[in-house]
């Protein structure tokens, strides 16, 4: 298979007491991205990061910001994550009543932006802004916490979703989080995904570059 597919760490599972040890780890590692998980408690029923942990991968990490904000009220946050950092900005359907204005305002900054979907959210919720994002997250497992299992029906959702972009000559990539691994990451890329978010499964490794080129071999 001619196609890369791209590796997005999640920092859900890394030592938050050492960023910048685990940002170098990362830079070091043939990972491409560096996904943090924003939660605000209301959207999700936990809290994770805010605007200094972006900053602070910011500053040692090499890598793009993929930043996925599991958060209520997006829009009146997204430029404060511009500004620190973020490189591919991904806000949740579920948490605007005004998707289409987000996704203008955050390419506007020339930062890129990706609209998410919660698993009970069908992939049909996306139809008329399909073409204005750079990608869809499908949520492999229900948003809020690490190390869930994944839900096995996303391999028909994410196909379903493949279809549409195709349908629409849109270029937006599709990722995926939640539950990955190198058991379900070339099942994940046959069905049309182009971005693996791993955490547990990466940061839990005895040698994270080792189960990096695990993840990217076993989705080719």
């Amino acid at each position: 298979m001619d196609k890369k597919v791209i590796i997005s760490p999640s920092i859900l599972s890394c030592d938050h007491a050492n960023i910048e040890a685990e940002a170098k780890k990362i830079n070091k590692s043939s990972a491409d991205w560096v996904h943090i998980d924003v939660m605000d408690g209301q959207f999700v029923p936990n809290i994770t990061f805010g605007l200094p942990i972006v900053k602070a991968f910011k500053k040692h990490s090499e890598k793009l910001l993929d930043v996925h904000l599991m958060i209520n009220s997006p829009e009146n946050f997204a430029e404060g994550f511009i500004k620190a950092g973020a490189g591919m900005l991904t806000f949740h359907y579920e948490a605007t009543a005004h998707s289409h204005r987000l996704i203008n305002f955050i390419k506007s900054t020339g930062c890129q932006c990706g609209i998410a979907l919660n698993p009970a959210t069908p992939v049909s919720m996306l139809e008329e802004i399909i073409s204005d994002v750079d990608m869809v997250l499908i949520m492999t497992v229900n948003p809020g916490f690490g190390g869930q299992k994944f839900i096995e029906n996303s391999y028909s959702k994410i196909s379903r979703c493949k279809e549409m972009i195709l349908k629409q000559n849109s270029k937006a990539l599709i990722q995926v989080d939640g539950g990955v691994d190198n058991t379900n990451a070339g099942k994940l890329v046959s069905a049309g995904v182009d971005v693996l978010v791993s955490g547990s499964y990466l940061f839990n490794a005895e040698n994270f570059e080792e189960n990096v080129k695990l993840l990217k071999n076993s989705a080719l």
